[in-house]
């Protein structure tokens, strides 16, 4: 693990030590679960690190580190990036949470965001995307696409993030073709391109001629290309070396304004404890290309799917909505509201199967 500090060109050719130079700069950290070049969750969140680079200039300093385990591990990395002088700090996974509260309450200066998390303090912010509405576009694409009626799930861990993501995928395929199952394998890793490509393997052979996937390598997407004839979505970034076929499209994860929104905050001394959660409306949750192999009709009805998300004129959990066990969660016309989706633990009526502990 390494802790990476980006230096200025002109500090590299002065031979300047990074204490020295950096005294008047923002010093802003970053903390990752998986590698950058992961091609997915990762790698995106550092695309918004680069961003906001780009637009300080030698006005900021970026650290990272990356592959960072969640937990006690975490909360290490993160006591030595605030010892080390970082003014902001963000740590950009779920299983973070504990360890930037416990990190925060010894750091009161230094100013944290949790990304995906819900845990604030007076110098925590938390702040995620609305990717189920990302998952309704591609469940429509899914539904629609599908021949074997069977739709491969590989799903991380079981958070409501997750949950959430596989239930409007679900509702939408479901829309598109009442014949539709989903079948879904927990691999418990966020990146892990081996477990990734096995449970692609395994629902291909249950008959799933779709994946769509929460995890973020792209072993599912070669799997399916090996296999031949098997639908994919890219995760958090574009995967378009995969495209036209299989990767069909993709929801993406827009970082670099928010980044660059808070590091300005930081800077001008206006920065607040918020929780933000922005969807397609703001552009932190996009929908990739849809490529010529999805058949244009279901293309336009993608499209106007996604269009109607952003402008509020529909949501992407609008009843009737039953849960699992048959049981009314949203009456005709009812939308859900955030306090439900963001503590979901439940699967919608129609998906089989138990979500793990």
């Amino acid at each position: 693990m390494k802790l990476k500090t980006l230096l200025t060109g002109a500090a590299l050719a002065l031979g300047l030590a990074t204490a020295g130079f950096a005294e008047d700069k923002t010093k802003v950290g970053f903390v990752y679960v998986g590698p950058v070049g992961d091609g997915g969750w990762t790698f995106t969140h550092d695309q918004g690190r680069k961003a906001v680079e780009a637009e300080f200039g030698d006005k900021v300093e970026t650290v990272f580190v990356e592959n960072v385990a969640e937990g006690p591990d975490a909360e290490r990395v993160l006591t030595q990036m605030a010892l080390d002088g970082a003014d902001l700090i963000f740590t950009t996974s779920f299983g973070f949470g504990e360890a930037t509260i416990n990190v925060a309450k010894k750091f009161p200066n230094v100013k944290f965001e949790h990304a995906t998390g819900y845990q604030r303090a007076d110098n925590v912010s938390t702040y995620s995307a609305r990717f189920y509405e990302g998952r309704a576009v591609q469940g429509h694409i899914a539904g629609s696409m599908t021949e074997s009626n069977i739709i491969g799930y590989i799903a991380s861990y079981p958070i409501p993030e997750v949950i959430r993501g596989i239930n409007s995928a679900y509702i939408h395929a479901k829309k598109a073709n009442p014949d539709v199952e989903f079948r879904i394998v927990w691999v418990y890793t966020w990146f892990d391109p081996a477990k990734e490509a096995d449970a692609a393997k395994a629902l291909i052979e249950q008959g799933a001629d779709v994946i769509l996937q929460h995890t973020d390598s792209t072993a599912p997407h070669a799997a399916a290309q090996e296999a031949g004839g098997v639908v994919t979505f890219g995760q958090a970034s574009d995967m378009s070396q995969y495209a036209p076929f299989p990767r069909v499209s993709a929801l993406l994860d827009v970082w670099a304004p928010y980044y660059i929104e808070r590091t300005r905050a930081v800077m001008e001394g206006t920065w607040e404890s918020v929780d933000t959660w922005n969807g397609i409306a703001e552009g932190m949750v996009g929908i990739g290309e849809i490529t010529d192999a999805v058949p244009a009709e279901v293309k336009a009805e993608a499209l106007a799917l996604k269009e109607a998300l952003r402008t509020g004129e529909y949501h992407a959990f609008t009843g009737p909505i039953n849960k699992q066990d048959g049981s009314v969660w949203l009456a005709e016309g009812e939308t859900a509201n955030d306090g439900d989706l963001a503590g979901m633990q439940f699967y919608v009526e129609g998906i089989v199967g138990d979500i793990p502990n």
